[in-house]
C-alpha cells in the first residue's frame, strides 16, 4: 500500500507545544519568541546561556556523488534524530531553511519525507519566519544603494564594469538571469548590465550562515565587497553606508528557528546558503546551541562528500571551531547502479526499467563512487558510517552488495527504512552511528589558512575530487592575483562545480581519473568569509521546468494547503 503524501503524514502528527521541544533540549521560555503554538525563535542569548552544559556527539551526513532526484539526505537526518531518540539518546537536528524556488519548482520541499520529516510541513516550506524574505531585502538594499551612488556621482570611483552585486529573489525566474537596469530617463538610474540570483544564493545568505553572533553579522555585513574601484581596490557594503542597515534587517533572521519531528524530535532550522557556490550547510548559530542541547546534534552537509562536507570540514567547522565526531554517508541502491555507468536517470522521469530489476552486480561496479566518499571523510580524520537508504524497488541482494563494499574498508554500514516507518526504520544506524562517534576524533583540515589560494584550489581538486591538477583560465588566474594582493589570501575556498560527479563534467560517473579542473571564474565573498572559484556552468538563477510543481499547488474549500511535496 502507497505512502499518504507527506503533507497527509504531517497533519495526522501529534505535535508538541514548541516550548516543550525547546524543554527537552534545557532552553526555557524566556529565550524562545513563539511564532504560533509549534514555531519559535530561539534568542541568541541561548549561546551563552547553554555554553557550560556538556557537548553533544556532533554527526554531520553527506552522500554520495547523487543521482538528478537525491538520494535522500535530509529524510536520513531526521530519521536518525529520531531514532536516537528512541535508544534513549537526547538528540537535536539542525537542518538548512528551505527556498520557495525549489519549493514550487521540480524539486519540492526540503522537510524530509515519509516518516521522517519536520513538521509543521508548510511553515517548513513556506516562508517560515521570514528568514529568507530578510535576506532579500538586505541583499537589495545593497543593490539599491550601490545604484544610487552611481547616480549620485561615483565619489568611491567603482568601476561599473567590475561591479558583482545583483539583486536577489526567491522565485525560479530565468528570464532574470541577465537583465539591464536603469533603462528610461536620465532620472531612472545608470543603465548597466546586471542579474538576479536566487535568495539562496545571496551572499547575504551565506554571512546568515557563518556568522557567530549579531556584532560577527555587524563586521561581516561591512566587508561584503561590492566591485572595485579603476585601480582595483575593492569596494565594500561598509564604505557604501550599507551595511548598518542590512544589520538592522537582519537582526532577527539571525535568530535560530526551533521546530520537530514527526517523533517531536527537536530541530533547528535555520539559514539556506546554495549548495553549488556557497557552502550548502545550516547556521553556525544552530550548531553553537545545539552542540550544548543533548547528547547528540545531527546536522547535513549539501550534496556528495566532495562538495558538502568537505565545505562542511573546511569552512564551516573552521569558523564554528566545532569539531565532528561521525559523518554518515548517504548512498542507495539507485545510486550504485547509476554509477556502474550501465543507466542514464532525469530528474522529473522515472527510473530506467534496467534499474527496477535486481542487479547486484550493478551495485558492486558503482563501488567506485561510495569508496572515494568514504575516503574524503577520512581524508579529514572523520569516521564514516554508510547508510542505505532502502527503497520499494530494491532487493536483499543488491543492500548486500552495499554492505560487503563497506565492509572491505573497514566502515559500519546500516540499511535504512525510515522513510517508510520513522525513527524505528532507523535504529541500525543510529547504533553505528554511536559506536562511530566513540572512536577517538582525529579532525584535521584540508589546508592551513596560511596556504595561497593556488595551493588551497589545488587540494581539494586533486585530493578531494581525484584531479591530476588544475587549469585557471587567464581571467580566473588575474582575480587570484587581485584577491591575494587584497589580502583575501587567508581565507579558505569554495569550488562551485557540478554535483552529479566528483568531477567538473556531470557525464563523467563512479570515481574519474586522469582529468583536469578547470576553472573559469574567481569570486570573493569577503563578507562570508571565503573565495569560490567556478568550473563548468553554474547556475545561480534556476529556471521552472516545463511542469513545475506550482501548478499542482493551491488551497481547498476548508482552507488547507494542496499539492505542496
Amino acid at each position: 500500500m502507497p505512502l499518504p503524501p507527506a503533507i497527509e503524514i504531517a497533519r495526522r502528527a501529534t505535535l508538541r507545544p514548541v516550548s516543550e521541544i525547546a524543554a527537552q533540549m534545557g532552553i526555557g521560555p524566556d529565550l524562545l519568541e513563539p511564532y504560533g503554538s509549534h514555531v519559535a525563535k530561539v534568542r541568541l542569548d541561548a549561546v551563552e546561556a547553554l555554553a557550560d552544559r556538556p557537548r553533544a556527539r556532533y554527526v554531520v551526513v553527506t552522500a554520495v556523488t547523487p543521482t538528478p532526484l537525491g538520494e535522500g539526505k535530509t529524510t536520513t537526518t531526521v530519521g536518525l534524530g529520531q531514532a536516537l531518540g528512541r535508544l534513549g539518546h537526547r538528540a537535536t537536528v539542525a537542518i538548512r531553511q528551505a527556498s520557495m524556488g525549489p519549493t514550487f519548482g521540480i524539486k519540492g520541499g526540503a522537510a524530509g519525507g515519509g516518516y521522517s520529516q519536520v513538521v509543521p510541513f508548510e511553515n517548513v516550506n513556506l516562508h517560515l519566519t521570514g528568514d529568507l524574505h530578510a535576506v532579500s531585502a538586505a541583499n537589495n538594499l545593497l543593490a539599491a544603494m550601490l545604484d544610487n551612488h552611481l547616480y549620485d556621482g561615483n565619489a568611491l570611483g567603482i568601476d561599473p564594469f567590475s561591479i558583482t552585486w545583483k539583486r536577489v529573489l526567491d522565485v525560479n525566474d530565468r528570464s532574470l538571469r541577465s537583465i539591464v537596469s536603469g533603462l528610461g530617463t536620465k532620472q531612472d538610474g545608470i543603465p548597466r548590465q546586471t542579474g538576479f540570483d536566487i535568495t539562496a544564493a545571496s551572499e547575504v545568505m551565506a554571512v546568515l550562515a557563518l556568522s557567530r553572533s549579531l556584532q560577527d553579522l555587524r563586521r561581516r555585513m561591512g566587508r561584503i565587497v561590492v566591485g572595485y574601484t579603476g585601480d582595483g581596490e575593492p569596494v565594500t557594503a561598509e564604505e557604501l553606508k550599507a551595511a548598518g542597515a542590512m544589520t538592522v534587517i537582519m537582526r532577527d533572521a539571525l535568530k535560530p528557528n526551533l521546530l520537530q519531528t514527526l517523533e517531536n524530535t527537536p530541530v533547528l532550522v535555520h539559514a539556506g546558503p546554495f549548495g553549488n557556490i556557497a557552502h550548502g550547510s545550516s547556521s553556525v548559530v544552530a550548531d553553537l546551541i545545539g552542540i550544548h542541547a543533548g547528547e547528540f546534534l545531527v546536522t547535513e552537509a549539501g550534496f556528495g562528500a566532495d562538495m558538502g562536507a568537505e565545505r562542511f570540514f573546511n569552512i564551516k567547522c573552521r569558523i564554528s571551531g566545532l569539531v565532528p565526531d561521525a559523518a554518515v554517508v548517504v548512498t542507495t541502491v539507485r545510486a550504485m547502479k547509476l554509477h556502474s555507468g550501465r543507466h542514464h536517470v532525469v530528474a522529473g522521469r522515472p527510473l530506467p526499467p534496467g534499474m527496477l530489476e535486481e542487479r547486484p552486480e550493478e551495485v558492486r561496479q558503482g563501488a567506485a563512487n561510495l569508496l572515494a566518499h568514504l575516503a574524503i571523510v577520512r581524508r579529514h580524520g572523520v569516521t564514516p558510517v554508510v547508510a542505505v537508504n532502502a527503497m520499494e524497488a530494491d532487493f536483499p541482494s543488491e543492500h548486500d552488495a552495499i554492505r560487503e563494499i563497506a565492509a572491505s574498508v573497514g566502515v559500519r554500514a546500516a540499511v535504512c527504512t525510515h522513510f517508510t516507518e520513522g525513527g524505528r526504520g532507523a535504529l541500525s544506524l543510529a547504533e553505528a552511528v554511536a559506536e562511530a562517534t566513540e572512536e577517538p576524533s582525529d579532525f584535521q583540515m584540508l589546508y592551513e589558512d596560511g596556504a595561497t589560494l593556488r595551493e588551497k584550489v589545488e587540494a581539494i581538486a586533486t585530493e578531494v575530487y581525484g584531479a591530476d591538477g588544475v587549469d585557471y583560465q587567464p581571467g580566473a588566474a588575474r582575480q587570484l592575483d587581485l584577491y591575494e594582493r587584497a589580502g583575501f589570501g587567508r581565507l579558505p575556498v569554495c569550488i562551485a562545480k557540478t554535483h552529479l560527479s566528483l568531477s567538473s563534467d556531470p557525464k563523467l560517473l563512479g570515481a574519474p581519473r586522469g582529468w583536469r579542473l578547470p576553472v573559469r571564474e574567481a569570486r570573493a565573498s569577503v563578507g562570508a568569509g571565503f573565495v569560490y572559484l567556478i568550473s563548468g556552468d553554474t547556475r545561480t538563477m534556476p529556471g521552472l521546468s516545463h511542469h513545475p510543481a506550482a501548478e499542482g499547488i493551491d488551497i481547498d474549500e476548508r482552507g488547507n494547503v494542496v499539492g505542496l511535496y
